[in-house]
């Protein structure tokens, strides 16, 4: 009888998240068993969790410590403390990741931070990348006071560019501004000036058509998100007329067959070590509250991240 415990589908409970027992991992040679000891919730796999048949597992975002090593001899070793990424499952006691989406963490930073390293973190750290250096440039995040917003005002302003945190309200400046937001724009609609070199797009709806014609000649946006609407209506005209502007579409699963997780989850790691990077974890709870954790997601209760513990 096995004694894992995984965060499953239950259609007929509230909130459809339910801790049940599931069968041990079962390692390839190049995965590692990882005894999970922090997860971290994303929007995706929550709001898919609404939809998802009885006993589907969601959870991308783990932290713990190494069980057992990956058989081929890859990757950290029995004891190591860990950072993971998988497509699904990791809201799990005991999970099998492969070697190449694992980093070791450094001692200063905890379980709680690293566990909201893989999809916000790798999203922020990556899209930043998308026309080429941003030193110097400037570069807008929409949708700043959530996960990925978070990570990627501070990591545009450690990249040394002029960083503009666009939010819903006007009470949230302040906070934006801290992280390292050199100026904030409120509301729907970006201003038309002034113009950036990059966008980082997560919101959706009539930001992201308006973002498209605040962009600089040969600027890209980066769309990542729809969190207010998928539809967009924006002037095409002042959109190809800026000349050689892209809106590039990004999906992490996409990104990371081009680099593995591990690369960008111990920059990541390194970075808040060094004290250089902050996560925002806003709520911080036992992992037996999913179910509300999850719905105050949905209902946007909190910024940042939120983070459940195990053990």
């Amino acid at each position: 009888m096995s004694d894992n415990h995984a965060v499953v589908v239950d259609p007929a409970a509230a909130g459809r998240l339910v801790i049940r027992p599931v069968p041990d991992p079962a390692p390839d040679r190049g995965e590692a068993i990882v005894r999970v000891r922090a997860i971290s919730l994303n929007r995706g796999e929550v709001r898919r969790s609404t939809m998802a048949a009885a006993g589907w597992r969601p959870g991308w975002d783990l932290a713990g410590t190494i069980e057992r090593a990956a058989a081929d001899g890859s990757g950290p070793k029995v004891g190591a403390r860990v950072v993971g990424f998988l497509p699904e499952g990791a809201w799990a006691e005991r999970v099998a990741v492969p070697t190449h989406a694992l980093a070791e963490l450094p001692e200063k930073v905890t379980f709680s931070q690293a566990a909201t390293f893989p999809v916000a973190g790798l999203t922020a750290l990556h899209a930043l990348a998308k026309n080429g250096t941003i030193l110097g440039k400037r570069v807008l995040v929409t949708g700043a006071t959530g996960g990925v917003g978070d990570f990627a005002v501070q990591l545009a302003r450690l990249g040394g560019a002029h960083v503009t945190a666009s939010a819903r309200r006007a009470d949230q400046a302040p906070a934006l501004r801290q992280l390292g937001a050199h100026d904030v724009t409120v509301g729907d609609e970006i201003p038309a000036s002034p113009k950036y070199d990059l966008v980082i797009e997560s919101v959706g709806g009539r930001t992201l058509g308006s973002a498209l014609a605040a962009l600089e000649r040969g600027g890209v946006c980066v769309t990542l998100g729809v969190s207010a609407a998928s539809e967009v209506t924006f002037d095409a005209r002042t959109f190809f007329a800026t000349g050689r502007t892209q809106l590039y579409g990004f999906y992490l699963f996409t990104e990371l067959g081009n680099e593995p997780a591990s690369i960008g989850l111990r920059r990541l790691a390194d970075l808040v070590a060094a004290g250089q990077l902050a996560p925002h974890i806003s709520v911080e709870r036992p992992w037996s509250e999913i179910a509300q954790v999850a719905a105050d997601l949905i209902a946007r209760t909190y910024p940042g991240k939120a983070v459940l513990t195990l053990g």
